[in-house]
């Protein structure tokens, strides 16, 4: 058998042969030329299937590739069945110039190696009736060798492609991280120039604006507005609950980051866990991105700063007034706590009152420092004063400014969240000795409260100057003789509570507080009208007196006082 690509034999005619092999030659290359430009491997393969009758009486069985096994030439299947499974037995140990193989059914079959400079791809199987002359053969080889070179050209362009792609990604998504990094520096650098000017939460607040386009709004934990920035401010600006706040707000640090929340996108700003405030992006529309995001963190985060600056100044202005407060408490001197307060500058010669805060003591009262802080913030609210301590499980507060005192009882509720508290405020004070006499009278006017109706007393605030008559028992030394007094008018009453365990001085009390009437009287001491008829009944039978007499009614109140006076004292620290 004549090895592949051999010469013809010098039967034939030279120039006949010469001349076919030329055309043949020239075809293969407008062939290599059309599967080159093909491009596809589907392509290319399919014109190399079409070019082997072509050449002679030889015709494709097959392409077998090692990345992918065996190949169709046409729209049909592969080659299959046993043939196949034998064939590619036979080509795992051929070698990389081929060689002849056994084809099922076939009288010659040849395994043309599909071979370029980048490697080889794999075989292509051609079958014969008869043995292919050497120039045949030759042209099958130069075929296959084309088509691997199409088929490495087709591969690089492909991994190109993928290239181009994969760079064109890349590039896009280097042009987003780099649009983004520059957007973060410009609110970056925005937010950082007002922190450094000390712009405070209004700066925040504009410098948001004007990186969103949105309106700003920066809250309190409790939902008050402390800035805003933007148009259409609300007037007045709404406030949720303190239920519904609370709610809010466990959700938002559970969440650890923006949350949206009825049109609006929210951020916490807490650098300690007693101070929150919110930063708030109102954005009904849906219009909240990543651009708005890294806007309302990074707010978030300078919010943070600036409640913690001013946590620190409040912290040392309260340190310094504790300590200032506690020395007036105890002045026996007018000249060092004034130049302790003009070294501080603080106005002290101005007339102050001490006021003095304290919960009931029923169950209802703050934890911890809340109580202090309600204070300090209900102060700061109504604008009555700024100096301040804790004293045991009271506050006490200086005042400069004179106030309606159940405004502000009710503005420390308030910021509470509704536990109760009750208020004494002492006379003024125009010079630092008088502090120590205010506080002791502020403290009378407080403990006085307890001993008004059930259930641990009457919330209110007192001002010890509308005491009238129980501020000359309270002053007033000799307090035997207040106590002779109150026997006089309530030893019955006081005897029948001692035996019967029964409240008939309480009830009076009540009654004469409130000017004789039923309902006020009723409510305040916690019975039915009924009840209260009955008491009344049994308190003039036990006493002797007719409650309807003025007279009688007047020296019954001031007993019921001086009893209450006496019983603040027994109650007073020595």
């Amino acid at each position: 058998m004549p090895a592949v690509g051999a010469l013809p034999s010098s039967s034939e005619d030279p120039d006949a042969n010469f001349r076919e092999q030329l055309s043949n030659l020239q075809g293969l290359l407008v062939l290599s030329m059309l599967m080159t430009e093909a491009g596809d491997e589907r392509k290319i393969l399919n014109l190399a299937s079409t070019a082997v009758p072509s050449l002679g009486r030889s015709r494709l069985w097959g392409v077998h590739l090692h990345d992918s096994g065996w190949r169709s030439m046409t729209d049909g299947p592969a080659p299959g069945g046993d043939g196949q499974v034998d064939l590619t037995a036979q080509l795992a140990v051929l070698g990389s110039a081929g060689g002849v193989v056994a084809i099922p059914g076939e009288a010659w079959g040849y395994a043309f190696p599909l071979r370029s400079l980048d490697g080889e791809f794999g075989y292509m199987v051609v079958a014969a009736d008869n043995l292919p002359p050497p120039p045949e053969q030759f042209l099958l080889r130069v075929l296959a060798q084309q088509a691997a070179i199409a088929l490495a050209n087709a591969r690089l362009h492909s991994r190109e492609r993928a290239r181009a792609v994969e760079l064109r990604v890349a590039n896009a998504a280097l042009a987003e991280t780099v649009a983004s990094l520059k957007r973060s520096t410009t609110i970056h650098d925005r937010l950082t120039q007002v922190a450094v000017a000390g712009e405070g939460q209004e700066g925040i607040a504009r410098a948001v604006h004007e990186l969103t386009g949105l309106p700003v709004a920066i809250e309190d934990r409790h939902g008050n507005l402390t800035a805003w920035a933007g148009p259409d401010r609300p007037h007045p600006y709404p406030k949720d609950s303190p239920a519904r706040r609370e709610q809010m707000l466990r959700h938002a640090r559970e969440a650890g980051g923006p949350v949206r929340t009825h049109g609006r996108v929210i951020a916490l700003a807490r650098p300690r866990p007693d101070i929150v405030g919110v930063l708030a992006l109102l954005d009904p529309e849906g219009r909240f991105g990543a651009a708005e995001q890294a806007a309302l963190e990074h707010g978030a985060t300078v919010l943070a700063m600036e409640l913690a600056r001013l946590w620190s100044i409040a912290e040392a202005e309260l340190r310094v007034g504790r300590d200032l407060v506690e020395e007036l408490l105890d002045a026996t001197d007018d000249q060092v706590p004034l130049l302790r307060a003009q070294a501080l500058g603080y106005d002290l010669e101005r007339p102050h009152r001490v006021v003095v805060i304290a919960s009931p003591g029923d169950g209802s009262s703050p934890s911890d420092d809340s109580l202090f802080h309600a204070v300090r913030r209900a102060a700061r609210d109504v604008g009555v004063g700024s100096l301040q301590m804790s004293r045991g499980e009271t506050v006490v507060l200086l005042s400069d400014a004179e106030q309606d005192w159940e405004e502000f009882r009710a503005a420390v509720v308030t910021e509470l969240g509704d536990s109760r508290c009750r208020v004494g405020v002492g006379s003024r004070c125009l010079r630092p000795t008088d502090f120590r006499r205010s506080y002791r009278e502020a403290g009378l006017a407080l403990r006085l409260q307890a001993g008004v109706g059930r259930n641990g007393g009457i919330d209110r605030a007192i001002l010890f100057d509308d005491l009238g008559v129980l501020r000359l028992l309270l002053t007033n030394d000799d307090t035997a003789a207040i106590e002779r007094f109150a026997h006089e008018w309530l030893g019955p009453l006081l005897d029948y509570d001692a035996k019967r365990g029964s409240e008939m001085v309480a009830t009076l009390t009540a009654y004469l507080e409130f000017g004789g009437s039923y309902a006020g009287t009723a409510k305040a001491i916690a019975v039915h009208r009924s009840t209260l008829k009955y008491r009344l009944q049994r308190i003039e039978e036990i006493s002797g007196y007719n409650l309807s007499v003025p007279d009688i009614q007047f020296n019954l109140q001031v007993a019921t006082r001086a009893w209450q006076v006496l019983e603040t004292l027994r109650a007073e620290p020595s």
